[in-house]
């Protein structure tokens, strides 16, 4: 039976399964959507799981995308909302949603299982998304730019006009925010927050994944795990950040945080798995490779190393990406040492002031008149004299 709608009134959540390649490799995402059913506005995000921590993400940023908070969400029956199915439309719902709905002040209604037509709008907006955005298969470097790539493609969406409706999405839109909740001051806490302890392999343990801190074995750091990251905090500061691990028992390991142990032990670095990671997260360029191989031609294996972990080290005063750029003009110029690097780096910030300009006809002030030789002539009279 068709629908009328108020504006504002409600939106149907869904996830739905599709592909894209990241960083030159096919992986199979999770992709959040919300539908306004009064203006037909829908955002699309994508993680690499549903997990109750990117369901709960994806609704602030889709809260953001809105400009507010719709008054019902009608949902299907997830795990990530609904713990226990009653008799009915009743539910038990997990604990954290019910915070989470309580924080934003919107009303969830579930739908009767296996009855997808009862949120019949988000669903048509899956197929309508699928065919229009991704397809051909999206390519982008990381899941980042792969949402920016989304989130361009929903903005241009709201160009479209729905059939049988007198306003294009984002129209409607604009007419609808007017009618919407207002959104919360700041969004809830979503990380899971635990207390590891650094083991002697540099590691925290979270979730059954080990991932490396630049601090000594022992100590007790703060993990605040996300969606799709993990941060970790010591005395007040950020020390570590890493792209969350679904798998379990991998080592997810940073380079940059075993520089100083490879300084006392060069001979490692090599077959080290750090490297290693960072060699196919594509951190380490073939231009790292070339410098190094010089300055072991240059100093001998161990300080040759030694060498280029210095060169790895100004990454952290100059970042990395510059580092990269440097490095690559440094083999370009056939150089091969640190401080060839350290003053590409900091060439740009060089001050040089230009000469000022003066006009022509100011130099006569430095004219000096032609000097006389008669002078010599005396001294040569007097030489024959004196034979």
């Amino acid at each position: 039976m068709p629908q009328s709608y108020a504006w504002g009134s409600e939106a149907q959540v869904d996830w739905y399964e599709a592909v894209a390649d990241l960083a030159g490799d096919r992986v199979k995402l999770q992709v959040f959507c919300m539908r306004s059913m009064a203006s037909g506005a829908a955002p699309h995000r994508a993680y690499p799981r549903a997990t109750q921590q990117a369901f709960l993400e994806a609704h602030e940023h889709a809260f953001a995308y809105f400009g507010g908070v719709f008054r019902t969400l009608r949902y299907d029956n997830l795990t990530s909302a609904v713990r226990k199915i009653l008799r009915g439309r009743r539910r038990e719902e997990t604990v954290r949603f019910v915070a989470f709905r309580s924080h934003w002040r919107f009303a969830a209604q579930f739908c009767t299982p296996a009855a997808g037509h009862e949120k019949g709008g988000v669903e048509g907006e899956v197929g309508y998304f699928r065919r229009n955005h991704w397809v051909p298969v999206p390519s982008a470097v990381n899941l980042d730019e792969l949402n920016g790539l989304l989130l361009a493609g929903c903005r241009a969406d709201e160009q479209r006009l729905i059939d049988g409706r007198e306003r294009c999405v984002g129209a409607a839109l604009a007419i609808e925010r007017n009618h919407l909740l207002p959104v919360a001051d700041a969004g809830l806490d979503l990380a899971e927050v635990s207390f590891p302890l650094v083991n002697a392999s540099g590691c925290i343990t979270v979730h059954a994944n080990a991932y490396s801190v630049p601090l000594r074995p022992g100590t007790k750091v703060q993990a605040s795990l996300h969606a799709a990251h993990l941060e970790i905090w010591h005395g007040g500061a950020r020390v570590a950040r890493h792209e969350r691990c679904h798998s379990r028992r991998q080592q997810i390991l940073d380079l940059d945080h075993y520089l100083e142990v490879l300084e006392r032990k060069p001979g490692a670095m090599a077959g080290s798995k750090p490297l290693d990671q960072w060699r196919s997260s594509g951190r380490w360029p073939s231009d790292y490779d070339a410098l190094w191989r010089r300055l072991n031609e240059r100093h001998g294996r161990q300080d040759g190393t030694r060498a280029m972990i210095g060169v790895i080290l100004l990454g952290r005063q100059f970042g990395h990406d510059r580092l990269r750029a440097a490095v690559h003009r440094a083999v370009a110029h056939g150089a091969c040492d640190l401080g060839a690097v350290r003053y590409l780096l900091g060439a740009s910030e060089l001050q040089r002031v230009p000469p000022a300009a003066i006009e022509v006809g100011l130099l006569a002030r430095y004219d000096r008149p032609p000097p006389t030789m008669a002078g010599y002539d005396r001294l040569l009279t007097a030489r024959e004299a004196v034979r």
